[in-house]
């Protein structure tokens, strides 16, 4: 989805580990074969390359506590969503494995990415594994929603592939317009946090209505998310980020920001620079960005990340939503749009 990290978040989710981790570590045991669980239990953080225990975990388990969260927003129990979590948290991990080899990470985490340890083919296949085990996770759950719980799960798993598919298509053209850059980033980020942040309660057998407002809360903070993870990869500091200013500018993305100053009036300077085949310097990183601040590109993806929290928390504003799940849920759209940039 996105590489900044989020912290700070509701202090449930710490206790929402304590439910997934010994779930999650069931799942992988009984749904991939021994060569499958040991590529996701390295990738995962708590084995090695030969299986041997880490005693670590990676990763911040974010969208299944979403899934616990949503469970509890439809009066149920954090426990009752634990086949949804399990199955989002696994999606999520099958998208990461196949991120890396498309993108050539030798890193994730700190230590080498699964395919550079066990080759390509095994580490797809892992991630595929990963996919067929969160069908079944959600599948033999007895709960009143497993079969629409599965179903919008694939939906939203399908609607992640083809934003993935998008972003690829976007890297060869030079007519991005926003409005597929939003549709792109809504399918490859907002799809899966808007299951996360539905799917406990769908599973419990909620209300249609609540399952989509719930659905709607976390795409549109999905969008936000990205909107400000694209502000701190053009201006974020490497405190903040971990990499340079002006990380995305050096690779030339087509992140919301840049495609917004690109299809802005009187733009030509800005698409001549970013469309070249010359590599940039320290001097062209600099111009370019503010080109694209000029352009409007930074105060666009400011006011839109602003305006799709809005949307996220009025999605809220249902009566039948547990008070206590929706102040945590607000707690994370607050956090998302804190960030510096």
């Amino acid at each position: 989805m996105t590489t900044t990290s989020i912290l700070n978040l509701p202090a449930a989710f710490d206790t929402g580990r304590e439910l997934l981790v010994p779930a999650l570590r069931d799942a992988i045991r009984r749904h991939l074969g021994p060569e499958m669980g040991r590529v996701a239990e390295y990738h995962l953080g708590w084995g090695d390359c030969e299986g041997r225990p880490t005693g670590s975990w990676g990763g911040k388990l974010v969208r299944p506590n979403l899934v616990l969260l949503s469970a509890r927003a439809a009066h149920a129990t954090a426990a009752d969503g634990i086949p949804a979590a399990v199955a989002v948290e696994l999606v999520h991990n099958f998208s990461l494995l196949h991120d890396d080899i498309m993108d050539g990470d030798a890193t994730r985490r700190g230590r080498e990415t699964a395919w550079t340890v066990f080759g390509v083919p095994p580490a797809i296949l892992g991630g595929d594994a990963m996919v067929t085990a969160a069908t079944s996770a959600l599948l033999e759950s007895e709960a009143a929603g497993a079969r629409s719980a599965t179903a919008s799960l694939m939906a939203g798993t399908q609607r992640m592939i083809n934003g993935q598919c998008s972003d690829l298509d976007f890297e060869r053209r030079e007519d991005v317009t926003l409005d597929e850059c939003l549709q792109m980033a809504g399918d490859k980020t907002g799809a899966l946090l808007g299951c996360a942040c539905s799917l406990g309660a769908d599973l419990v057998g909620a209300d249609p209505e609540l399952v989509d407002r719930l659905s709607a809360f976390g795409e549109h903070l999905g969008l936000a998310f990205q909107l400000v993870d694209d502000l701190l990869g053009i201006w974020g500091t490497p405190e903040v980020t971990g990499k340079q200013v002006g990380a995305d500018v050096r690779v030339r993305k087509k992140s919301l920001p840049v495609v917004a100053a690109l299809n802005a009036p009187d733009a030509d300077e800005l698409r001549a620079l970013y469309f070249r085949s010359k590599p940039f310097d320290e001097d062209d990183v600099r111009h370019v960005t503010d080109l694209v601040e000029r352009a409007g590109g930074r105060d666009w993806a400011r006011a839109e990340a602003a305006r799709q929290t809005a949307a996220a928390e009025q999605s809220l504003a249902l009566p039948e939503v547990a008070e206590d799940a929706r102040g945590e849920f607000l707690e994370v759209a607050e956090f998302v749009v804190g960030r510096q940039f």
